[in-house]
């Protein structure tokens, strides 16, 4: 599994926007081949400044199977007017773990 986390400065004043697009848009990754689930985070410090972060099976499920899909282009429909510049994203795996 790995995780996909983008790093999205939205635009001042769409941050309700953003999140309403999020949560209308959740159905579209749930339901995308090898999509775990997500989790959206809001900075503290910075409130304009999220990360979505979106578990996978694969890379290609991500950049492959969903990037490729209607469902992407409803996705950036969602919320794309609301992104200040374009998301950094990044693909991570856990390689350790310790509490």
């Amino acid at each position: 599994m790995i995780q996909e986390i983008a790093l999205i400065a939205v635009k001042p004043g769409q941050e309700t926007a953003f999140e309403e697009g999020v949560a209308q848009a959740a159905p579209l990754f749930q339901r995308a081949k090898g999509c775990r689930g997500l989790a959206l985070q809001r900075g503290i410090e910075h409130p304009d400044l999220y990360r979505l972060v979106i578990a996978w099976d694969s890379l290609e499920d991500h950049t492959i199977h969903f990037r490729q899909s209607e469902d992407h282009q409803r996705w950036r429909s969602l919320v794309g007017h609301c992104f200040a510049a374009p998301p950094q994203v990044e693909h991570v795996e856990t390689v350790r773990v310790a509490f």
